[in-house]
């Protein structure tokens, strides 16, 4: 495994290696380590060479150079990859380069200052609300979501398997036994292990959610490309199941496929129409059952909040944990009034924020908890 980087330079070294996988291209733990040593090689402060040191480590063929540019220009903010944008005097550390070496001259911003203020402008893009990005702040967000490690929680597994110890394996001790024509010989043991858990995503794709629409299936292509038991649906004016395009390796590819299998974007929101036919569909047939199903809404429904809370309650009785992410819920001064959302509270387990992307990597940790 990559050691862990040793100052701000590595880790936005890494982010960017991190970016490059999640964008399709085979960047392993060695190419990682490999283009860290590239860089202190020839210098993170010569921005050039250290863009040049890149593509030889973390390319594999002539297919991903092409990709290394475009996340190369959206992690690093730069018009044009492997060249040195010319520092304004008015903004010279927004748009900071990978230096790492020390001292400046002439009131320059030294190379330690430029790194900082470059892990400092991800911090702060950590925490902005997706809805108010422009569109290079976008670009530099959906490269964000290859940091993001999401994990499927766990549950007991109904076999037992081989182990060290816990309870006795009596017949395979006993065959040993009789194998040895009744000389002692070693004691069998086995435990009951653990299984991933089903994760079922609800995202709602109707018109008062569209400013969190991409975020919000960048965050399920995540989950889905991991291989995890992972199932996902949108929620609109119908119930789409779009699992199948988001398990494409390559994001852009992948959020493509699933624009072109749902047709209500932007639409209405019919959310107890929607989760009821999911659990008719799927979710009584095993799909929901103790499973922890994520609903992503802002809780506005076109139906009666009655038939919304019925469906929840229907929910919340197959599956393990029901967890509610809303964008709003972490923005200052909201209140969960909407009487959709009141309706379906007293069927939620947890109730998370869902508009950046700080509040995604909350929500990880929550249903890898759960």
């Amino acid at each position: 495994m990559t050691a862990a980087p040793a100052h701000a330079a590595d880790e936005v070294l890494l982010g960017f290696a991190r970016a490059l996988r999640a964008a399709g291209v085979n960047v392993t733990a060695d190419r990682e380590r490999t283009y860290l040593e590239a860089v202190e090689a020839v210098g993170a402060d010569d921005q050039s060479a250290a863009y040049w040191a890149g593509r030889a480590t973390l390319c594999a063929s002539p297919a991903d150079l092409e990709r290394y540019d475009q996340v190369y220009a959206a992690w690093f903010g730069l018009e044009r990859a492997g060249t040195r944008r010319r520092r304004d005097s008015t903004h010279t550390v927004a748009q900071a380069s990978l230096d790492t070496g020390s001292g400046s001259t002439d009131g320059q911003e030294s190379p330690e200052d430029e790194v900082r203020a470059q892990a400092s402008a991800v911090e702060v893009l950590r925490h902005r609300d997706v809805a108010t990005l422009s569109s290079a702040e976008r670009a530099r967000l959906a490269a964000m979501f290859a940091a993001l490690r999401p994990r499927a929680p766990r549950r007991p597994a109904h076999r037992l398997t081989p182990a060290r110890r816990g309870v006795v394996d009596a017949r395979k001790t006993l065959r040993e036994q009789l194998r040895r024509m009744g000389e002692p010989g070693p004691i069998a043991w086995r435990h009951k292990g653990t299984r991933a858990r089903r994760v079922v995503l609800l995202v709602d794709v109707s018109g008062s959610m569209s400013a969190y629409a991409d975020a919000l299936l960048r965050l399920a292509h995540t989950y889905a490309a991991t291989g995890l038991p992972v199932e996902v649906f949108t929620l609109g004016t119908r119930l789409t199941h779009v699992t199948r395009p988001l398990r494409q390796r390559d994001p852009e590819r992948a959020l493509v496929a699933c624009g072109e299998s749902v047709p209500d974007w932007s639409g209405g929101t019919r959310l107890a129409e929607g989760i009821r036919a999911f659990l008719d569909r799927w979710g009584r047939r095993g799909m929901a059952r103790g499973a922890v199903v994520v609903v992503f809404s802002d809780g506005w429904e076109r139906g009666a909040p009655e038939a919304l809370g019925e469906q929840m309650r229907r929910l919340k009785a197959l599956a393990h944990r029901v967890v509610w992410v809303n964008p709003h819920r972490g923005k200052p001064g909201y209140l969960p009034v909407q009487q959709g959302i009141v309706a379906a509270l007293p069927h939620v387990d947890d109730f998370v924020a869902g508009h950046s992307m700080a509040a995604f990597e909350e929500l990880v940790e929550v249903v890898g908890r759960a």
